[in-house]
């Protein structure tokens, strides 16, 4: 054709609001490919909305890497512009296009507009779940339910928290994969309208220069964006995929090297569910340009990006506008950081805990086990009143891991039993081998390695045994005598396995456990496999 075929890789569906501007953002990309001298082609991909799909978009996250590799190498295209944003999509779209390599830019579907609810500011996810516990505590009415969730996700975009979507969107932003300032740009602006505009047409630019994204991801990109999520206070769950990430580039990250890098940062960022502002406000702060610009000193200037320039020729200049939104090191949202990585004889491979986000008083307690054995047993029981429950009590739940639940879904956060909310309650110590929405805040343990399912030291917990959380130490513990433990490993089975799709026994099979970033345990797959070639 005489022109690089660019490929428009959309997570567009009906059934995604977060991605439900994604069809009109994709004609922009077109235009730009078009006339930087491109040729663009629209190849739809595996959509996957946090608030619909089921069990949980955790485990198609693998398959829509796996498409993503597979579309851009079973089709003649020289390079891709990934669309997309809700959780699991922007480490998916990534993933599948580090394990090609070919020329990629990503472009963020962006946060929706701010919500408000009788003159305060609420935040899709986080509120959701405050209101929820307050209408079943009675503080709020059936009415007032219904008022808040239209105003809490007033349009198209991803939560406008700094949940899931918008961590992993800033930290791809600050390994130098989508224009800056990309990922804080509110999906329903005219600017996120150009920014798609403007990675189509850059697209086309990196194809001739050959600028690959394990050009642009390296050991330094990754500290640089750690050091910028540990700032941004972002949700647990980039752990998990950051080391996915990782992986697929060809590079090692560990659990306790995030861990170091969010003990070195504090909380910068005043964005719920850690601080009081919302994405739009962090947006005309300063975005991620401008706290990159703040912490500098502690930055990599000199890694290259998909702009064909350093870190720190784009973020030159760039400044923050409200210190209250973006904080300077000396007054920070917090000294609680983002990420607490554990260890102990519950989580010989570790475990994480957002501290910024759960109640000071918590962060060193010890309590008795309330024990659930699986999702519907906390379900069924734990508004039952007459649940041997107090606000000291440690909430267990088992069996929501990758391979358990499976698929590590968002149980994490586990419900507070109805009778202690009525009393005022509104955080306990919470331990699951699942995880807990960016959205959400509280005292809880998730991503226990290895998880209860396969016999991690979860599956042992009983109601009644005392547990022993030290975050600043990094310990968590079950105080039971080791030969008490040992005699109940030895009388442990395994749960019956749960009837499962085609897909759900693969992923079954072949899933890593949280702390190795739940990908696929496929053989052989490290390095980029060229196109198939005709005999």
């Amino acid at each position: 054709m005489g022109r690089p075929v660019v490929a428009v890789v959309n997570t567009w569906s009906d059934l995604s609001p977060c991605h439900a501007h994604l069809r009109e953002r994709a004609e922009s990309v077109k235009r730009g490919v078009l006339q930087a001298g491109g040729f663009p082609v629209e190849l739809p991909a595996l959509s996957l909305s946090e608030a619909i799909v089921k069990p949980t978009t955790m485990i198609y996250r693998n398959m829509l890497a796996l498409e993503v590799e597979e579309l851009l190498r079973s089709h003649p295209v020289d390079g891709a512009v990934l669309l997309g944003g809700c959780d699991k999509t922007t480490p998916g779209l990534l993933m599948g296009a580090l394990s090609m390599n070919i020329p990629a830019i990503f472009q963020p579907a962006g946060p929706m507009l701010n919500g408000n609810w009788r003159g305060q500011k609420i935040g899709a996810g986080t509120h959701g779940k405050r209101f929820w516990n307050d209408l079943k505590a009675g503080a709020i009415s059936n009415q007032d339910w219904l008022q808040i969730e239209p105003r809490n996700a007033r349009s198209a975009g991803t939560c406008n928290t700094m949940g899931t979507a918008s961590t992993m969107t800033s930290i791809v932003e600050a390994l130098g994969m989508s224009l800056p300032g990309a990922a804080t740009t509110p999906g329903p602006d005219a600017e996120n309208n150009r920014n798609a505009y403007l990675a189509g047409a850059r697209a086309v630019d990196m194809i001739w220069e050959d600028l690959k994204p394990r050009d642009i991801i390296r050991d330094e990109s990754l500290r640089n964006a750690l050091t910028i999520y540990a700032a941004l206070g972002g949700s647990t769950n980039a752990a998990v995929h950051s080391i996915a990430i990782a992986r697929r580039a060809g590079l090692e990250l560990t659990l306790d090297e995030i861990g170091e890098i969010a003990r070195d940062m504090p909380v910068l960022v005043n964005l719920m569910p850690s601080g009081n502002f919302l994405m739009e406000d962090f947006h005309f702060a300063g975005g991620v340009p401008g706290l990159m610009n703040r912490v500098s000193d502690r930055l990599d200037l000199g890694c290259i990006t998909v702009t064909g320039k350093s870190v720190g020729e784009n973020i030159a200049g760039a400044e923050i506008h409200d210190d209250d939104v973006v904080r300077k090191l000396d007054n920070p949202v917090s000294n609680r950081r983002a990420l607490a990585v554990l260890h102990g004889n519950l989580c010989p491979d570790g475990a994480v805990m957002k501290p910024s986000a759960a109640s000071p008083e918590l962060l060193k307690h010890t309590g008795k086990a309330v024990v659930f054995e699986n999702a519907q047993d906390m379900a069924d029981r734990v508004d039952d009143p007459d649940l041997d429950v107090d606000k000291d009590s440690v909430l267990v739940l088992k069996n929501a891991g990758p391979v358990g639940a499976p698929g590590m879904p968002e149980w994490g956060n586990l419900a507070i039993p109805q009778k202690l909310l009525q009393q005022g309650v509104r955080d306990m110590v919470r331990i699951s081998d699942g995880r807990m929405s960016g959205t959400h805040a509280g005292a809880c343990v998730l991503h226990v390695a290895p998880e209860s399912y396969i016999g991690g030291p979860l599956a042992l917990v009983q109601t009644g045994d005392e547990i022993a959380l030290d975050v600043q130490a990094g310990s968590l513990e079950l105080l039971i005598p080791d030969d008490e433990l040992a005699r109940r490993r030895a009388e442990w089975t395994a749960p019956a396995r749960r009837p499962t799709s085609r897909y759900g026994a693969l992923f079954a099979s072949h899933v890593t456990q949280a702390n190795e970033g739940c990908d696929f345990d496929v053989p052989g797959a490290a390095e980029p496999v060229p196109e198939p070639e005709i005999q």
